[in-house]
């Protein structure tokens, strides 16, 4: 039987790439080869953005008033529901989403940014008028929010769906053109985008999807015709992001790497606390940047802790992603399991104490597939690197703190600040909140993140915010317009420098 086969979208057509290259993607729980995708190279990114450009130059989008762009976007929001099987599907065989995950969390989540992204965007036709002001010159005042022109937008593989949604939906809203670069590990998902976005009535060249490498990334973030870069992904690659956009100045918003702490205090629920640590550290097997792998506990409630965790981490259910009875699927692929295998020996090594998991799973057909055992290590020191070092996968670190200010200096004692969680009463939570270096910080809660809410992160976890009208904004330009309301000529500042004596 044929595989499938997915080209390049550009210009509103579904095209094959100028190089004729092709790869083959494989199922992350099997092994098994799926489909076989339309490699992109920098020629392809070249016709991309020219493609991108005169769409944002002819005004063929961004000309249309707010709310047209807002009816619009809220019909991708529809076909994106009435597509969910395929897309579901297609989240679960290529990037190892759970069934369940891939429908509520990853289909449904898409649809309900482009609905609140063009809810957000519908008033960004009119001015924002400033209070008048007499000095130093009696004026009115106005900002605008203009489109920053064409974008790129460049999204990981581990929510490859949701975040190709995530910044399609809010440059799209703001009148942007957009050059998606979906990662190779897992673009399929984001590559139906493309249909739905035109059969939504988007315009040709308004969104251009195209998976590739990093060549393709370079030429996009250097590219002198391209006005933002959204990024998304590992340190490393956002601080050379940084370096080629610095060379046009462009607008950047980077959504990097965490190591996020989730603080236990005295007086929490600890049947939520438990379930949610776990909830927090392995939902879509630690492939989160978001994923809270160190969990924190005072010392009077450590051993009960680590004793209830050691009870609930048994019922998680790993198997083959597509199985609706699966609660955690693989990793997904041999490289990132062989990095999750080696933190795991170094935690080992520096002197950790594992007490769950710490293996690849192999029976019952899993060898196939790229699965790991969720893990759990106890007398992790803030020291060790599986306290510094962001594994990307099923393994959580239990430290132990001895009042809330060890706790904080151990929770803020990395170089990361994405996010962070909180299990225990409101009051003492919220005033610990404050307390953290963090760009979200969940109460009582985990990775629930909303399109209406900003989300980003402090230290190297990022540059800028996404979501919410933050988020929105950043794909603008801000003008501020001054009125003089004195039309007297002697009344002016310059009037002295322009008339003689």
């Amino acid at each position: 039987m044929s595989l499938e086969y997915h080209r390049l979208f550009i210009d509103g057509q579904y095209r094959e790439p100028l190089a004729g290259e092709a790869f083959t993607r494989y199922n992350p729980s099997t092994g098994e080869a799926v489909a076989r995708v339309a490699l992109a190279r920098p020629e392809d990114a070249q016709v991309a953005v020219e493609a991108a450009r005169r769409a944002a130059d002819d005004g063929r989008w961004s000309g249309l008033s707010a709310a047209r762009r807002a009816q619009v976007l809220t019909r991708v929001g529809v076909l994106i529901l009435e597509q969910s099987d395929r897309i579901v599907e297609a989240e679960s065989r290529d990037a190892g989403a759970t069934i369940s995950k891939a429908r509520n969390a990853d289909v449904g989540s898409g649809a309900f940014w482009f609905r609140t992204m063009a809810d957000l965007a519908r008033d960004l036709d009119e001015p924002e008028a400033l209070p008048q002001t007499l000095a130093p010159g009696p004026s009115y005042n106005y900002v605008f929010h203009e489109p920053v022109g064409v974008g790129v937008a460049i999204t990981p593989w581990n929510f490859p769906f949701q975040m190709a949604c995530w910044k399609l939906s809010m440059a799209l809203a703001a009148g942007n053109s957009v050059v998606l670069k979906p990662a190779v590990e897992a673009p399929i998902s984001s590559l139906l985008l493309g249909s739905i976005l035109r059969d939504a009535g988007v315009p040709d060249g308004v969104a251009n999807i195209l998976p590739g490498g990093a060549d393709v990334g370079e030429t996009l973030v250097r590219h002198p015709r391209v006005d933002k870069v959204s990024f998304t992904g590992s340190v490393p690659v956002g601080r050379r992001v940084m370096e080629l956009a610095a060379g046009s100045v462009k607008n950047l918003t980077l959504e990097l790497g965490g190591k996020s702490a989730q603080i236990v205090l005295d007086g929490a629920d600890l049947d939520l606390a438990v379930d949610g640590v776990l909830y927090g550290c392995f939902f879509h097997a630690g492939q989160a940047c978001t994923a809270g792998g160190r969990v924190l506990v005072p010392d009077v409630l450590h051993d009960e802790f680590v004793a209830r965790l050691g009870q609930r981490v048994s019922r998680i259910v790993v198997g083959d992603a597509n199985d609706p009875r699966s609660t955690m699927g693989p990793l997904v692929n041999e490289r990132q399991l062989e990095r999750v295998l080696r933190y795991i020996d170094i935690a080992v090594a520096e002197g950790a104490e594992l007490v769950a998991g710490g293996s690849r799973l192999v029976d019952g057909g899993l060898d196939r597939g790229h699965f790991v055992a969720p893990t759990i290590f106890t007398e992790v020191l803030p020291e060790h690197t599986l306290a510094q070092e962001e594994v990307f996968g099923p393994v959580l670190a239990v430290m132990r703190y001895a009042d809330l200010d060890e706790a904080v200096a151990i929770a803020n004692g990395t170089s990361f600040g994405l996010a962070a969680g909180i299990w225990g009463p409101p009051g003492p939570s919220m005033r610990l909140a404050r307390r953290l270096e963090a760009g979200t910080v969940w109460i009582n809660d985990y990775h629930l993140l909303n399109p209406k809410y900003p989300f980003g992160g402090v230290k190297n976890s990022g540059v800028g915010r996404e979501f919410g009208r933050e988020g929105l904004l950043s794909w603008t330009e801000t003008k501020h317009v001054h009125v003089g309301i004195d039309a007297r000529r002697a009344s002016k500042r310059w009037f002295d420098l322009t008339v003689p004596e």
